[in-house]
């Protein structure tokens, strides 16, 4: 059965909706999550305070919905990396493209948390995507003796809670997480400028010892 179409009055509330993002993603680029003013935006698009808060209830509401879409977003691209079977160097160069591309969105995900703000279960439902893909593509688990970090997440599966991979390979995923991440979230906040080096080598380099390991 077709699904039925929005209404002219859905569509419009959904371009509103649109712009609200937008420069909400503008005044993030700007002054950081935590500046994030309702009123603001308002008088930038001309309306009055109380108008806008139609579209959203407050700015919880609001950084909800942007970190819905950037979830997705890097979720998206995440699972596409393995459209053709897992592959974990795939995974990580599509995080690495995504992130590179939009450094605003990945920030407001894996940056410094808003003051004050939780995210809804959904979202944390989204991030398990990206955990279960990082698992898929990271193989077999490791044959070694149990780590006290595999103990330690025996009992720990919040993150991946509809996989069955052993505690070995959510260790091995959670360091492969913490490791690219740590390089990205380096390179994006410009830490590596006047060291004279290619972030790219380096985040290659820590693939090539992750999938070597």
């Amino acid at each position: 059965m077709a699904a039925a179409k929005a209404s002219p009055r859905e569509r419009y509330r959904d371009q509103v909706r649109t712009e609200i993002k937008e420069h909400a993603w503008q005044q993030i680029a700007d002054s950081g999550a935590s500046g994030l003013s309702l009123n603001a935006i308002a008088k930038q698009m001309g309306m009055s305070g109380p108008a806008l808060y139609r579209y959203f209830a407050g700015r919880d509401e609001l950084i909800t919905a942007l970190i819905r879409d950037a979830y997705r977003g890097f979720a998206d691209a995440v699972v596409a990396s393995q459209e053709s079977g897992p592959d974990l160097a795939a995974l990580a160069h599509a995080m690495r493209d995504w992130a590179l591309a939009d450094p605003q969105r990945y920030f407001l995900i894996y940056g410094t948390p808003v003051p004050g703000y939780h995210a809804p279960d959904d979202v944390t439902a989204i991030a398990e995507e990206v955990m279960t893909a990082i698992l898929d593509a990271g193989g077999p688990a490791p044959d070694h003796p149990a780590t006290e970090l595999d103990t330690h997440l025996a009992g720990r599966r919040q993150w991946v809670r509809e996989h069955p991979a052993p505690p070995a390979a959510l260790s091995r995923a959670l360091r492969t997480w913490t490791r690219l991440h740590g390089v990205l979230s380096l390179e994006l906040a410009g830490h590596f400028t006047g060291m004279g080096l290619d972030p790219a080598v380096l985040f290659d380099a820590e693939l090539e010892g992750l999938t070597t390991a």
